[in-house]
């Protein structure tokens, strides 16, 4: 594939915050048209709905969190049930960044927050510390299914809460957009991609996806992907993309 024959890519993803993302790079680097769009969003479940699942959040001492969005709806979960969370309420964060951001809606100092190291994998291996402790744990709908799993195998005593959804988003108006290539992180981008556009078909255009199921739900859909990641040559998508274009 000649470098000039990549020339529009659109991520599915919202646009970076900061002006250092190696997309911005990359844009530079090889004159590409580089466009933004999230093809999934968050909607929150209410209070009402989540009544139906019949969960005390107040009969749980520990929660685990997984996403900032977990954090966000917890909280607002126990807003809407008007749940005042005590201190003695003990808080598992997947990373540091989960844990900062904590201090939106808690007094940090006052509370007992363990953190792990980005991969669920370590968490567990904190949580296991702490079995005598029965866990809440929020999530959305599309809760990766190597979580429960884990806490099952480590005979965790914990409640899933789904509290917030994944939905496709409304694309209709790049009906008329074309590029050159389309780049994925989850499975939900695809399904989204075939809710706005039942009659799309590939063509010449490059899919690139990230991770196995992603990869998984590009070939199901019966399409070509053309480059992935992460791999030991591209550990991230914008190096998988530049090598794809330079070949």
């Amino acid at each position: 594939m000649a470098e000039g024959k990549i020339k529009t890519i659109l991520i599915s993803q919202p646009r970076p915050v900061t002006e250092k993302s190696p997309y911005f790079e990359l844009a530079d680097k090889h004159n590409l048209k580089i466009d933004f769009r999230s093809f999934i969003h968050v909607e929150p479940i209410n209070a009402q709905e989540f009544r139906q699942d019949r969960i005390s959040i107040m009969e749980h001492t520990a929660v685990i969190l997984t996403s900032k969005y977990a954090v966000n709806h917890f909280f607002r979960m126990c807003e809407e049930m008007r749940v005042t969370v005590p201190d003695s309420m003990k808080y598992f964060c997947i990373s540091e960044s989960v844990a900062f951001y904590l201090q939106h809606h808690i007094v940090y100092r006052k509370r007992k927050i363990f953190v792990g190291k980005v991969r669920f994998a370590d968490l567990i291996e904190m949580i296991k510390k702490h079995k005598q402790e029965k866990f809440l744990l929020p999530c959305s709908n599309l809760l990766k299914p190597t979580i429960p799993e884990s806490l099952e195998a480590a005979k965790i005593n914990y409640t899933k809460a789904v509290m917030y959804k994944t939905v496709c988003s409304d694309l209709s108006d790049l009906a008329e957009v074309k590029y050159d290539m389309l780049v994925f992180f989850s499975p939900s981008g695809i399904e989204s991609l075939l809710k706005n556009f039942p009659d799309f078909t590939q063509g010449t255009t490059k899919i690139a996806a990230f991770g196995p199921t992603t990869i998984s739900a590009v070939e199901e859909a019966g399409f070509r992907c053309d480059v992935n990641a992460p791999h030991p040559k591209a550990p991230s998508m914008s190096m998988a993309i530049e090598q794809y274009i330079l070949v």
